[in-house]
């Protein structure tokens, strides 16, 4: 009779811990959005269910669909930026090319969102180092606005997400045997076409999990979309932390996070059903 590893449990017990304080804490967030908003007062009256009705407000569907666009732009375009790092980090042989590929993805995850997000307000700034730059070049006659946009958001985002965008690509492009590419090669196949026949194909499922995981996470963005954006590009998360720790009105806070979390799920799951496809696509 196999004995069970005594270990074990010292790993299971803290996961469970942890996931039943996250479903405790999603039904205290449940059970606020269905409370009615006493003003000027933290308690909260019965039970209604005008806290959704007003999530149809112009203010707050703009706010879901920039949030839906910022996260959109975001994976797009850290997918753009990060499969060329992965793709040189798996596949060079040079060590110290390597390393300095490797330390450059994951140098950003050991600071804090808030220090990455002030650095890129020093950076976009009107008189930050990126128009400081252009204007001694002379490219520009005056500072191109970055703050309080939506393009200066969408870079300072794309900065957060790519270390793990880096490595989960990474990580599928070295599942991809070597010889496929040789063989398209000996074939005739050009190097672009190489990657765009070979390489890309067998790394969709990188693809996907990257571009899933950047929009997630995105999505429920608070710190960048609030400095950045100055208060001037809205989206979900800014505006519950305005609603619930300005206004007070936290029954309404917590009907928009809820709201918020659906669609993200459905988000996903639309994105699931893509990956599948695609894969149907692929294997025809």
């Amino acid at each position: 009779m196999t004995k069970k590893p005594t270990f074990l449990p010292w790993f299971i017990i803290p996961a469970t811990f942890t996931a039943l304080g996250l479903v405790v804490a999603m039904f205290a967030v449940m059970q606020f959005s269905v409370r009615a908003y006493i003003p000027g007062s933290l308690d909260v009256g019965g039970f209604t269910l005008a806290n959704f009705n007003g999530l149809f407000k112009k203010i707050y569907a703009d706010a879901f669909i920039n949030t839906v666009m910022l996260s959109a732009k975001t994976a797009i375009f850290g997918l753009l930026m990060s499969y060329p790092l992965a793709y040189a980090l798996v596949r060079t042989r040079t060590t110290w090319i390597k390393s300095t590929i490797l330390i450059i993805a994951i140098t950003p995850l050991f600071l804090g969102e808030v220090v990455r997000t002030y650095s890129w307000i020093i950076v976009l700034g009107n008189s930050g180092f990126l128009n400081s730059l252009l204007l001694a070049m002379g490219l520009i006659n005056k500072p191109i606005q970055f703050m309080f946009t939506q393009t200066g958001v969408v870079v300072a985002l794309v900065h957060v997400t790519m270390p793990i965008m880096v490595m989960m690509l990474a990580t599928a492009l070295s599942h991809i045997n070597p010889d496929y590419e040789k063989a398209a090669t000996s074939l005739g196949a050009g190097p672009i076409r190489t990657l765009l026949t070979v390489t890309i194909p067998l790394s969709i499922p990188g693809i996907v999990s990257s571009l899933t995981t950047a929009f997630a996470w995105t999505f429920s963005a608070f710190a960048t979309p609030q400095l950045i954006g100055g208060g001037r590009v809205s989206t979900v998360a800014t505006m519950v932390y305005q609603l619930g720790f300005s206004s007070m009105n936290f029954p309404f806070a917590a009907a928009l996070s809820i709201a918020g979390l659906i669609l993200t799920i459905m988000l996903l799951m639309a994105l699931k059903r893509m990956s599948r496809f695609i894969h149907a696509m692929g294997e025809h």
